[in-house]
């Protein structure tokens, strides 16, 4: 019976892994990629004044990862272009959200219950570029773990990594958002993702990639989806990360701190004798109206 129950969930696997992609799930997949892009500010007004410049926003949202993933492999960045079906889909699912009469379609697509369906199968998608991004490195650098890990791993989160390209093109520059510095579930995940498929590719990690695949799979579609649901922008990884950092990495919250009071410490400390404090700035004033009022003594002396 557990044969039976193994020999189901593997042949469940390998079906889903074989599903394709396109154009049920890649249309999800633009739908929330041009989603995410309507909802940032400035998005709406910049579509109807500049929408060329909207349009490749948009296409950097769809396609960024596979950009990122040929500039990392030294191959064409305008590749993924050719692909005409794609572009097409995605243009028209961004013109369809911007530009919908009455904003339709955008409030169709915004309804949560099917939001949340698109969102799962972006997801789906999200997996799969993963694993075949793996491949692709894996094609090119046999050995190369960490070309394998990075080109995974642009190809899960391209489109966050490059976010602050994407923003000089609507004229924004916000260098403190940068995803490195704040990943977000979706980051951290491809990461990790890009990880275990690795060691999968370089048979560290005794399970089929159609297992891998499907079960990486469900993980992303629960946590994406119970996120999407409640709106929240945590991630299920904080709660470990909480335990593990600061073994491997210290307590850089604390030390941050501590570099703050000190700071203010010294600023306290020696606020009188520095040159640009204000009791310097007193002490310099009275020592001048003591030396003029000396002044004005001695010169009524010699009247």
């Amino acid at each position: 019976m557990e044969l039976l129950s193994a020999l189901s969930l593997g042949e469940l696997a390998l079906s889903f892994s074989r599903v394709p992609l396109f154009p049920v799930f890649d249309l999800s997949y633009f739908i929330v990629s041009i989603l995410y892009l309507k909802y940032e500010p400035g998005a709406v007004e910049l579509a109807r004044r500049h929408p060329m410049a909207s349009w490749l926003c948009a296409m950097l949202h769809c396609f960024g990862s596979y950009i990122l993933a040929d500039l990392l492999l030294g191959e064409p960045l305008i590749d993924y272009f050719s692909n005409n079906s794609s572009v097409l889909l995605a243009s028209a699912v961004w013109y369809l959200i911007f530009f919908c009469p009455l904003d339709l379609f955008y409030k169709c697509v915004c309804f949560l219950p099917v939001k949340l369906i698109f969102v799962a199968m972006k997801e789906v998608v999200r997996v799969r570029k993963i694993a075949v991004g793996i491949h692709h490195a894996h094609h090119h650098y046999h050995h190369g773990w960490f070309v394998m890990i990075a080109t995974g791993w642009v190809k899960g989160s391209g489109v966050a990594l490059m976010s602050n390209f994407e923003q000089l093109l609507r004229g924004v520059w916000k260098p403190e958002t940068n995803e490195i510095l704040h990943m977000s579930f979706p980051t951290k995940a491809s990461l990790y993702g890009a990880v275990l498929f690795t060691l999968q590719q370089t048979r560290w990690l005794p399970v089929s990639k159609a297992s891998l695949i499907f079960i990486f799979t469900m993980f992303m579609v629960s946590c994406k989806v119970f996120l999407t649901a409640t709106h929240s922008h945590s991630s299920p990884f904080d709660v470990l990360e909480s335990y593990i950092c600061p073994v491997l990495f210290g307590t850089a919250l604390v030390g941050d701190h501590h570099h703050d009071n000190h700071g203010g410490a010294h600023g306290g400390s020696h606020g009188g004798s520095g040159p640009g404090s204000p009791h310097s700035a007193m002490a310099t004033k009275s020592k001048e109206e003591l030396s003029e009022g000396s002044r004005k003594k001695k010169t009524k002396k010699a009247d």
